[in-house]
């Protein structure tokens, strides 16, 4: 049972104890008083039971969306209190006109203080009661916020440390370090300087990976970094068969991504798509800032997007950790280009 549904489960069972402790408490009174007739006292604490729950539901209806704002109490509190005044204009007539009804249908007449006496003495009762159960739902409200985010840092703490770890264990695999060593070993005996390029393009993926430590979140311009040294190791692998065209908007450089992000898109493409082909990949990646939202996009010319085929590792890791990152409010989403080739789009909130 998620959060939600549990708190609203504890809501209602409490609600339910607390009008059966009235009802009973009433009746005590009523016989205490040497009343005949045991519907009445069960009449007006249920009508008041009603009307309550009917008004409350409705405040919560159309509050709901106020809890974005229990990290500010003032605020919440006084969204809450703007419906005080439902309650002095409805509950009067709403709980008061059952028991006339109930009483007219039995023969008799219900006796109660004058009508300006009777709202000024239940509109304080009722604001008193209103307000208690504010004040406890904040405090139930607060503690589920709570506990979700403390559960939202322990997944976001797990995925990142299976991401660090796929970074050195799978996806930085011991066959890219041996293509990429294969291909520095070969260079050596016909290109020195390109060798010692390369060497230095791979020391420069596994320092900014491990420079990442243990952070969420990194500035694009630090994954475009790591992806632009990946792209160059890896175009010595595969010379004459890829070409990168970059196009970072410097607006999008200051926004925070999920660290190792940007990299293992790439590199799906060259495990799916360049190294399944001896012809030219052209990719083109952009980034950009639209509407208060990064769009990062990888585009290849040549792939395509097997309906069956199940994401890889970094893929699912990527998406997973955006998801609890951001929520709703970001995406990683793959989709088939026409006449060919598969398009990565990575969107993410950022104030641009």
């Amino acid at each position: 049972m998620n959060p939600s549904k549990r708190t609203a489960l504890v809501f209602g069972l409490s609600w339910l104890l607390f009008w059966t402790l009235m009802v009973c408490v009433a009746i005590q009174d009523y016989l205490r008083d040497h009343g005949q007739h045991l519907w009445q006292p069960v009449l007006w604490e249920t009508s008041s039971l009603l009307t309550g729950t009917a008004l409350l539901l409705l405040q919560r209806h159309f509050t709901r969306s106020h809890d974005a704002l229990l990290a500010t109490p003032w605020r919440w509190f006084a969204r809450q209190a703007l419906w005080l005044p439902m309650y002095w204009v409805a509950f009067v007539p709403l709980a008061f006109g059952m028991r006339h009804g109930v009483y007219a249908l039995a023969g008799q007449v219900y006796q109660h203080e004058p009508w300006l006496d009777t709202f000024v003495y239940e509109s304080l009762k009722i604001s008193v009661f209103v307000g208690l159960l504010i004040v406890i739902r904040f405090g139930v409200l607060s503690y589920r916020e709570l506990l979700e985010e403390k559960l939202r840092v322990e997944q976001s703490n797990s995925l990142l440390r299976q991401a660090q770890l796929q970074r050195l264990t799978q996806q930085m695999q011991p066959h890219f370090l041996f293509n990429a060593l294969n291909t520095i070993s070969s260079l050596m005996h016909s290109d020195v300087e390109r060798a010692d390029a390369t060497l230095i393009e791979l020391a420069d993926v596994l320092r900014t990976t491990l420079e990442l430590g243990e952070l969420h979140e990194a500035p694009l311009a630090t994954e475009i970094r790591l992806a632009r040294a990946y792209a160059r190791v890896m175009a010595e692998r595969y010379r004459d068969r890829v070409a990168i065209d970059w196009r970072i908007d410097d607006s999008a450089l200051a926004c925070a991504v999920p660290v190792i992000s940007v990299q293992p898109l790439l590199e799906n493409i060259f495990k799916h798509t360049v190294e399944r082909r001896s012809e030219r990949t052209n990719i083109v990646i952009s980034a950009s800032c639209r509407a208060g939202s990064l769009l990062v996009r990888l585009d290849d010319d040549s792939g395509t997007l097997a309906g069956d085929e199940e994401p890889g590792i970094g893929l699912r890791n990527v998406r997973a950790r955006i998801a609890f990152l951001h929520g709703a409010g970001a995406t990683l989403e793959l989709s088939q280009l026409l006449p060919a080739g598969v398009r990565a789009e990575m969107r993410l909130p950022c104030a641009c």
